[in-house]
């Protein structure tokens, strides 16, 4: 089963590639517009029709499993691993942001966890109250004023944008130390820790797929929305920009006094 979920990762790696591609050539020629956060919508629903029947017959499982078997402080303890590695991208978007004090602070958690935390399996620097932070490329894009290009769904990835999917790439590329042993040639190694990863996600976020997929009649523009919302809160470093803000409670009152 881990094979399967291997091999899948290989696929929807090189697939994802393609679509970054011709999704950068669709935006150049005006694909995307200001009113229409969605232009590829229908391709977009078949690519989450695919990976919603992946997970469901593959990585939710395997993640339920994972979840029955591992005894909660090992799971935290890689969670807290592969959160730890991710401060290494984090860094460097701060630097490129101009947010050196960040830099310095996500820095020395990085250093803290990885030699007092025993390579990061325990977050020491969490217990001595040294706030988590998570920075990217496609976050540091849009800090510097690139826009999100039009919203796409990758293979296995799930939901992203033009310029997020392109931040993953760079991030990939150049931070991620679990491309490192791909590039000396451990390749199995990297497939392995890369599944790993996976299997780690997926578990943080079983209660949060049952919850969308029992509360909306709309799982996909759900997800979409949340996703959207939550990047542009991420760029402007947790404020919610106005336009996704919707006082429902003033149209209510409106309708009242015009009756």
């Amino acid at each position: 089963m881990r094979g399967n979920i291997t091999n899948l990762y290989k696929i929807s790696y090189k697939t994802t590639i393609v679509i970054i591609g011709l999704l950068s050539f669709a935006m150049l020629s005006g694909c995307a517009t200001q009113g229409n956060k969605d232009p590829l919508e229908g391709l977009n629903r078949g690519v989450y029709k695919l990976n919603d029947v992946t997970d469901k017959i593959l990585i939710k499982p395997v993640a339920k499993a994972y979840k029955a078997v591992t005894p909660s402080p090992i799971r935290t303890g890689f969670n807290n691993f592969f959160t730890n590695l991710g401060s290494i991208t984090t860094v460097l978007n701060d630097l490129l942001q101009f947010k050196f004090a960040n830099a310095f602070t996500d820095a020395g958690r990085f250093m803290i966890n990885s030699t007092f935390g025993i390579a990061g399996f325990i977050d020491v620097a969490g217990r001595d109250k040294i706030p988590l932070r998570k920075e990217d490329f496609g976050q540091t894009l849009g800090h510097w004023g690139v826009g999100n290009g039009p919203y796409i769904v990758l293979p296995l990835v799930g939901p992203s944008s033009l310029r997020d999917a392109t931040g993953l790439a760079f991030d990939s590329f150049t931070t991620d130390p679990i491309a490192y042993p791909r590039n000396i040639g451990e390749i199995r190694l990297a497939n392995q820790l890369r599944v790993a990863q996976i299997i780690d996600k997926r578990t943080e976020l079983l209660t949060a797929t049952d919850l969308v997929d029992e509360a909306s009649l709309d799982p996909y523009a759900f997800t979409r929305d949340a996703y959207l919302q939550r990047r542009a809160s991420q760029v402007q470093d947790g404020l919610v920009p106005k336009e996704f803000i919707k006082d429902d409670f003033e149209d209510i009152d409106a309708e009242t006094k015009v009756k």
